[in-house]
This record gives structure tokens, sequence and C-alpha cells, in this order.
């Protein structure tokens, strides 16, 4: 196959990580193709040549875009002028709804094949962006279980590939060994804290999470509590939010799934952490509280039961949710003692995480999607776009 082309843009830390191994499964498929877009420290290790950085771009919620705004509309029209000129052989879009599917829209005029890898939250709120998905991507590339059947209903063509972070778990973890390492053998709870990649996400969690073990501390005397930090974030920023409770020790996102592997609860910020945390099994505290007005939008937008993705999957109540003013101090010590004091939930909880996992597919998305990126590469779906059907 000639020399290709792609421009790719993640523009988020879990976007990076997961752009990262897409783009390292296609150069083992084919090395002669080069990647040119937005991405972190991950894509660019993998050897995407960055134009713009993720932390540049990374927002959430409606208020909070605002003070991006300028930089995330520059960085638009730049890659306008670099696509019109350059003529990349595919763009791969991994999550990022509103901006990713603006420029599938205008690569679609130019005739350029659009991949779309790791849907935006359509199935939740704001579906009628089916019809642009439908009109100005390609391939859809999925990675929940019942995405699959949603796109089809409205006839997107779409691949189900299950989810990435199942290739990033190791295959065996000692938790004995890891707890001698960290002398921690008669620790008991042990708690992991995972409180988000964004700044303002963990100004609202971390500080309460932290108060919450303090006060813990006064029932269970050999607590134990570990911070597991995105790499967006330093330990200084985190140290200052926790002030001097020295016993919450601070590990980098390298360390989740032995943290994980050891601990007897989390406390985690709704996201992709919360499956990562099902996948090792761990009974959890999900919580979340954004800005009072994306909340007071949201909540009239979102369509679903739930907003962690363990029970969104599981269709049920897995696991307990403390969202917004429900987020507090008082709850979540309540919702600790309800796990840690009752081991008949406890044990049910475990159970039903262990069909979360199943249900994520048994590894390998990351080659699934660099597959049909190389198909699309050799012209297989570049120009039999799903709109002209």
């Amino acid at each position: 196959m000639p020399k290709k082309t792609v421009f790719i843009i993640a523009g988020e830390s879990s976007g990076d990580l997961h752009g990262s191994n897409l783009v390292k499964s296609i150069k083992e498929l084919n090395p002669e193709v080069d990647f040119i877009g937005i991405g972190g420290d991950n894509m660019k290790r993998a050897g995407v040549k960055l134009i713009t950085h993720s932390s540049e771009m990374a927002v959430v919620g409606f208020t909070e875009v605002l003070t991006r705004i300028y930089k995330i509309t520059k960085t638009g029209i730049e890659i306008k002028k670099m696509l019109k000129k350059n003529r990349p052989d595919l763009v791969i879009l991994i999550d990022y709804p509103d901006f990713n599917l603006h420029i599938a829209g205008y690569a679609k005029k130019l005739g350029i094949p659009v991949m779309y890898y790791i849907s935006p939250q359509v199935w939740a709120w704001r579906s009628g962006r089916v019809k642009k998905i439908r009109k100005r991507v390609d391939k859809m590339v999925v990675i929940l279980p019942f995405e699959k059947e949603f796109y089809e209903k409205r006839g997107v063509n779409v691949s189900y590939v299950g989810h990435p972070i199942m290739d990033a778990i190791p295959k065996t973890i000692d938790k004995d060994s890891i707890k001698k390492e960290l002398k921690i053998n008669n620790a008991y709870p042990v708690f992991a804290l995972l409180p988000g990649s964004r700044k303002h996400e963990i100004e609202k969690t971390l500080p309460v999470m932290a108060k919450a073990l303090y006060r813990l501390k006064n029932t269970y005397n050999n607590l134990t509590a570990f911070i597991v930090l995105a790499d967006s974030v330093t330990p200084e920023y985190a140290r200052k939010l926790i002030g001097g409770f020295e016993f919450i020790k601070i590990f980098p996102s390298h360390e989740i799934y032995r943290i994980l592997r050891i601990s007897d609860l989390a406390f985690v910020t709704s996201g992709t952490a919360t499956l990562e945390t099902a996948i090792m099994g761990t009974p959890m505290v999900v919580v979340y509280k954004g800005s009072p007005v994306s909340f007071w939008i949201a909540k009239s937008l979102v369509k679903v039961k739930y907003i962690s993705l363990v029970n969104l999957i599981a269709d049920e109540k897995i696991v307990p949710e403390l969202i917004q003013d429900e987020f507090n101090l008082k709850n979540l010590i309540k919702e600790t003692f309800r796990i840690l004091e009752n081991n008949l939930l406890r044990q049910k909880m475990k159970e039903k995480l262990r069909t979360i996992k199943n249900r994520l597919g048994k590894g390998g998305a990351s080659k699934k999607a660099a597959m049909i990126a190389i198909e699309m590469l050799e012209g297989k779906y570049g120009q039999h776009s799903i709109s002209s059907r």
C-alpha cells in the first residue's frame, strides 16, 4: 500500500490514551502510515505529529466551554485549512463530539473518508446528532455493547469492537505482594480515590472525598487511602486540595489497576474510570458535581436513568450514584458504611461487576479498530458513505 496520511483528533485525556493504542495498532499493520492531529502525550509518543495538545481543548459542561472557546475556534479554522491543503487519506475522530462532528462535515465536503472511534453519548442526550453522524461519518466504531444496535436502528454504518480498556488490564496482579510493597498488610479498609481528569471536576470532588476519609478514620483506625491522578493533574495540585491529610498517598495514572486491586472501596468520579473499577471488581461509589448551570441544562436534556457507565451497561443500579447536591460529605460517608458494613450487599455488587466485565468484550479493540482503519485507507469505505445509501 502506498504511503498514507491519517488526520486524527482526540480532544481529551481518555481519548488520547485510546488514540495512542489505535495509532500503534495501525502502525503494526502498516508502519508507513503517517499521523498528524490533536492529542496528548500518549499520542505524541505513539508517533502523532501534534498541531495542538489535547489539554488545551478539553472541556466538559455548557458553561465551562466558554473558557476555551477562542482556542477551540482557532484550532478548528487551522484544521480546515490543513485538510483542504494536504488532503489526508483518512480522518479519525475520537469522542469530543461537537468539535469532531463539525470537522467531520468539512472532511465530508472534501471527499475525505471519516472514521469515528468511540461514540458521543447520543443515546443519552441530543440524539438528533445521529442525523449528522449518518450524513458525515463513513464508519462508526463503537466500544459499548448497546451502541451497535442503537446505531443500526438509525441507519448508521457501525461496528462494535469491544472496550479498549480491556487491553490495558494486566494479566495478573498479586494483591498480597502489592500490599507488602506498600507496607499496608494490616490496613483496612483500603480506599482508591479517582477524582477525574479535569481540574474543575477534581476541585469539586477530591476535597469532599478526603474529608470523608478523615471522618471515617474515627471508625476505621487502620484506614488507608490512595489517590490515582490523571496525567493532566500534578501531585502538588492534588495535595493542595486535600490539605494536611498526609495519610492519603498519591499515585500516577499507570498505577490505577494495582491500586484498585488492593482496594476495598473506591470513590470514583463518573467517567471511564467507573469501568476500570468495575473490571477490577472493586465496589464503588460514583460521584459527580458540575457547575449549577451546566447541571440544570443537562438534567433537562439527558434521557437516561443513570449517569455512570457501569449502571448504564447493566441497565440497573449496581453501584450508588451521588450527583450534584446529593454529593456531599454526609451522603458519601453514609454510602461508605452501607457498603463496608454489609457483606451480602458488597458480594452482590462484586458479582454484578463481573457481569459488566464480561460484557465489555475479550480485548483486542484497538487491533479491530485498526483493521477497519486500514480497510478505509485501502478505499473500501472511503467513497462508500452511509449517507449515499
